[in-house]
């Protein structure tokens, strides 16, 4: 490793441990960053995936006049402007009244942006979000046709998920179109020929994640990727950022001093808890969607606590490093940068994480 190298590897060491004592004091003084509503488990899709493991499922949900009543009262105890209202699901577009929710959420003035699969997104859905003051939008595509349409159990999702891209890219006026791309350990073929599609549509960003051991995706190890199939991804992000290509890794985990701000614009942090809340569809409140709904999680329901107050007052759970939960991650020589590392992929029961990159060929140990 040449001199430069060490100067940009010391660079970073600095930087990591002013965004550890940063953390510190969010568990503190957290800041409200990103308020997710997940509007709905259903899902017209049943995504190999899936965290929450939606789809055909019962999904107990909050009615419009619970939403209006809840969205007034943010409005109140919170200042719009300082953050982003993010929708989800399952499938948002599903809820018959999703354009009267959102209205409504535009017309006080809300910051939102949606996650959606836009299977449904026609030219005239176009339109409508356009209208109701939608922002962003992250539409996935994990992989191929063939494969995409595999991975998501959904004949014909890879075709009328670019169409619905299309009508969007076509309609205008939206701050950031991003394609998602999930891909396993099946599909890592895949990245240079969807580059090519990628590069030549009209899309803000391409965020490119591995599939993650979590909720459904359990059941699935085999789709799991290997420390070889990160090392590739991770180097191909890297050469496509240098060519000012607009493709970034995920939030998650720690990727060591090799690969650390070389593939997403920030070092990583667990947001949960510190910068996220989210509000189920059945009101139940917890830090991040993705992370296991255990009733640990669970800081209130919103149909009878106040947000304001549970983000102030509870989250004990989510302002501590998960590190003081694990006897692997106590004795880790990058405890300060990493805290246990992402939420969503630690094992509760074992307090054990399950994605780690040390000793693996992502971290290079000349670093």
């Amino acid at each position: 490793m040449d001199v430069k190298d060490l100067d940009i590897v010391q660079l970073k060491k600095d930087h990591l441990k002013l965004l550890a004592n940063h953390r510190r004091q969010l568990y503190k003084h957290p800041v409200l960053k990103f308020l997710f509503l997940e509007l709905t488990l259903r899902c017209n899709e049943r995504c190999l995936h899936c965290g929450s493991s939606c789809g055909e499922v019962e999904s107990n949900e909050m009615t419009l006049d619970q939403y209006k009543q809840i969205l007034d009262d943010v409005k109140k105890d919170f200042d719009l402007k300082q953050f982003q209202l993010c929708i989800t699901g399952g499938e948002p577009l599903l809820r018959k009244d999703f354009f009267d929710i959102m209205g409504y959420a535009n017309e006080l003035g809300y910051n939102w942006g949606m996650t959606s699969n836009a299977t449904l997104i026609d030219q005239e859905k176009a339109r409508l979000l356009k209208e109701c003051g939608m922002k962003t939008i992250s539409v996935s595509i994990d992989g191929l046709k063939e494969s995409h349409d595999a991975f998501r159990r959904t004949p014909g999702g890879y075709e009328r998920a670019m169409k619905g891209i299309e009508a969007l890219i076509e309609e205008g006026g939206f701050k950031a179109i991003q394609v998602t791309t999930v891909l396993n350990h099946s599909n890592m073929n895949e990245l240079d020929e969807l580059y090519e599609i990628f590069k030549d549509m009209d899309i803000d960003s391409w965020r490119v994640i591995g599939i993650e051991p979590m909720g459904r995706a359990l059941q699935y190890p085999e789709l799991l990727m290997t420390a070889e199939d990160y090392r590739r991804l991770f180097d191909f992000i890297r050469e496509k950022r240098m060519e000012d290509m607009p493709v970034t890794y995920g939030c998650s985990h720690f990727l060591g001093y090799q690969f650390e701000r070389e593939v997403r614009d920030h070092y990583f942090i667990c947001n949960a808890g510190i910068y996220t809340a989210s509000i189920l569809c059945n009101g139940d409140i917890c830090g991040c969607l993705d992370i296991e709904r255990r009733p640990e999680m669970i800081q209130g329901n919103i149909l009878k606590d106040n947000l304001k107050d549970v983000w102030e007052n509870r989250f004990e759970f989510f302002r501590k490093g998960l590190d003081e939960m694990s006897e692997e991650c106590s004795d880790c020589s990058y405890k300060d940068f990493c805290a246990g590392g992402a939420r969503h992929s630690f094992d509760y029961d074992n307090c054990r994480q399950r994605m780690c990159f040390k000793d693996t060929e992502v971290f290079d140990c000349s670093y």
